[in-house]
C-alpha cells in the first residue's frame, strides 16, 4: 500500500500492526462467532447470509472460493449445491471452530485453507465464483484482495461480498449508531467477556467504505457490471461483479 498507516477502528495504525490486532480480535472471538453476529445484527446475518447465497445462486460441479469463511457459515448453505468449495481464512482459530461445526454437522467435502486474501496461493482463473461474507473490512490492504479475487476467478467467473455499510434511511442510521456504539460492546462484554473485540468490530464498520465508493473499488480491480443491492437502506449491502 502506498499509504502509510491504515485504520484498525478509529484508530490508525501501521498495515502489520492492523493484521496482527485484527487477527487477534478474531482469535478472540472465534467460539463466539455466532453469538458476536446476532449482537451486531439482533439475529438478522442468517437472512442476510440466506439471501447472499440465493444470489451467488452455486451449481453443481463449479469451484467456489468462500474467503474468510472459517466457520463455515456461507459455506454450510453452499455446499448442498453439489459445488466444490474451498474455505479460506487468514485465522487458524476460525477455520478450526468451522471444522468442528462441519464434523458435528457430517458435512464433508470442504476443503479448508489457511490463506490470506491479499496473498492467495491459487493459480489464476481457478475458481467460477469467490464470496466473501462481512470478512473484506478487516482486511487491512483492500485493493490488493479484491485484486486477487481477480486474478484468481476464471473469464466470466462473479464475486460477492456481503458486508456493513452506511444506512441511507433517515432516523434508523441514529438508532443502529446508538446501538452498536453504546450496546453491543457492553453485550461482548457481559456474553463474551470481551468488550474490546466488539468495539473494534463495530468501529470498523464505521470506517468502511459506503457503497458507492466500495462498488468503485470493485470496478478498479477490473470487475464490470459491478452492483451494490442494499438492505435496511445499506446497512448491510451485496456487492456483485463479473470477470470478463
Amino acid at each position: 500500500m502506498t499509504d502509510e498507516t491504515v485504520s484498525f477502528g478509529y484508530e490508525d495504525v501501521a498495515p502489520g500492526e492492523k493484521t496482527r490486532r485484527v487477527g487477534g480480535v478474531f482469535s478472540n472471538v472465534a467460539a463466539k462467532y455466532d453469538l458476536m453476529n446476532d449482537a451486531m445484527s439482533g439475529g438478522m446475518h442468517r437472512l442476510w447470509k440466506d439471501r447472499f447465497v440465493r444470489r451467488v445462486k452455486p451449481r453443481a460441479g463449479e469451484a467456489i472460493l468462500d474467503m474468510a469463511g472459517g466457520t463455515g457459515d456461507i459455506a454450510f448453505r453452499m455446499e448442498k449445491s453439489g459445488a466444490a468449495i474451498t474455505v479460506a481464512d487468514i485465522n487458524a482459530e476460525m477455520l478450526a471452530v468451522g471444522m468442528e461445526r462441519a464434523k458435528k454437522r457430517k458435512i464433508e467435502g470442504l476443503v479448508w485453507a489457511q490463506e490470506n486474501a491479499e496473498t492467495l496461493s491459487f493459480a489464476d482463473k481457478s475458481f467460477d465464483a469467490y464470496t466473501i461474507a462481512f470478512g473484506i473490512r478487516n482486511v487491512t490492504d483492500i485493493p490488493a484482495a479484491l485484486s486477487e479475487a481477480h486474478r484468481v476467478l476464471k473469464r466470466g467467473g462473479r464475486f460477492f461480498c456481503l458486508e456493513f455499510s452506511t444506512t441511507l434511511w433517515p432516523g434508523f442510521a441514529e438508532i443502529y449508531d446508538t446501538y452498536s456504539h453504546k450496546v453491543v460492546p457492553k453485550l461482548g462484554k457481559a456474553l463474551a467477556r470481551d468488550e474490546e473485540s466488539y468495539r473494534y468490530l463495530i468501529e470498523s464498520i464505521r470506517r468502511f467504505p459506503d457503497m458507492a465508493r466500495f462498488k468503485a473499488m470493485i470496478e478498479e480491480a477490473g470487475f464490470t457490471q459491478v452492483k451494490a443491492e442494499p438492505m435496511l437502506g445499506g446497512l448491510v449491502a451485496i456487492h456483485s461483479g463479473w470477470k470478463i
